[in-house]
């Protein structure tokens, strides 16, 4: 199957009220995109796939993966890689002579210089490198995969094309509370903690408790990555967003039937209920008060590391009151 065309879906809390700064970038990105579409073939949310996966690893290693501060596109190319590892001269702009040295610059703008410091050069030589093997999913997979020798850089980059094939736009920023407002519940900071089930560990998340039943929902845009038993978490899921961050909502009661592995989410939408399932063989309950253990994890590349979500949790939380006040 070819790459074909997304279709449309509602803003959800909090997404399209980005500062005017933060539109005017997004449709820098967009306009980008398109110009390297209609030279490569290939549609626009693959190519801001492939951007926001750059950008994301540039945030993640800012000191190995500088980046211009006025560059709309997110992609950073070492200088040997663009100019070819034998080529005498590292800051080639001349097209031939790094095809020669089989360097990736590419003339992106039709002026027959190969710039790494322009972004149009940078997102179109990644994206020609991505193209090598055809834009069918499988031969675009596999291009990817020849570029960035990495398994976790192709799935993440087939996931962001998803999501904005999905919803035809780049200011998918909105975020939810994991539980509806009007529900009771508490919580704190729990990050650190110790946990003695199954070793010594730390408590990588945020525990929110809640009774049984209460509705869990996706804080985030994203495709569902993980979906099951886990012996520590009891029945999970895991959703990855746009910012290559893996959210993890565990001791669920039950899921949502009708989600599976691969689908898409919104802001607000019911995935399960909260439950105390886990610490055992599947099936396990009851062995802690019920509550949502909700995490976030980071991927920099090869690993992911967590971090702590309380301070979004609480920025989530009330940015969603506000928002219902205004609505009243």
């Amino acid at each position: 199957m070819s790459l074909g065309a997304g279709e449309c879906a509602p803003a959800a809390h909090g997404a399209g009220k980005d500062k005017p700064s933060m539109a005017d970038e997004y449709a820098k990105r967009r306009k980008l995109y398109e110009a390297i579409s209609l030279r490569t073939g290939l549609e626009w949310p693959f190519i801001a796939a492939i951007d926001q996966y750059e950008r994301t690893m540039s945030r993640a290693h800012p000191k190995t993966r500088p980046i211009r501060e006025d560059a709309v596109t997110g992609v950073y190319v070492p200088e040997e890689r663009w100019s070819g590892d034998l080529n005498p001269t590292e800051e080639d702009t001349n097209p031939v002579s790094i095809r020669f040295f089989r360097g990736i610059g590419r003339d992106g703008t039709g002026d027959k210089i190969a710039d790494r410091g322009k972004d149009e050069d940078l997102l179109y030589s990644v994206t020609v490198q991505a193209l090598q093997y055809g834009s069918a999913e499988d031969d675009f997979s596999i291009g990817l995969w020849e570029y960035y020798h990495n398994t976790r850089a192709v799935q993440r980059i087939m996931q962001f094309a998803k999501l904005y094939r999905r919803f035809d736009r780049l200011d998918l920023s909105g975020h939810a509370f994991p539980l509806p407002l009007k529900s009771t519940y508490s919580y704190r900071s729990t990050w650190g903690n110790k946990r003695g089930w199954g070793g010594r560990r730390i408590h990588e998340g945020t525990d929110i408790f809640a009774g049984y039943g209460v509705p869990v929902r996706s804080t985030c845009y994203g495709v569902i990555e993980i979906k099951g038993w886990n012996a520590y978490g009891g029945w999970r899921i895991g959703i990855r967003d746009l910012n290559n961050l893996y959210h993890y909502y565990a001791h669920l009661s039950g899921f949502d039937k009708n989600l599976k592995t691969g689908d898409i989410v919104s802001p607000g939408q019911v995935i399960g209920w909260v439950g105390s399932s886990g610490y055992g063989r599947p099936g396990t309950q009851g062995k802690f008060p019920p509550h949502l253990h909700y995490g976030i994890y980071r991927d920099r590349g090869l690993v992911e590391w967590a971090f702590d979500p309380y301070p979004l949790l609480r920025r989530w939380e009330s940015e969603e009151y506000k928002a219902l006040k205004r609505k009243r």
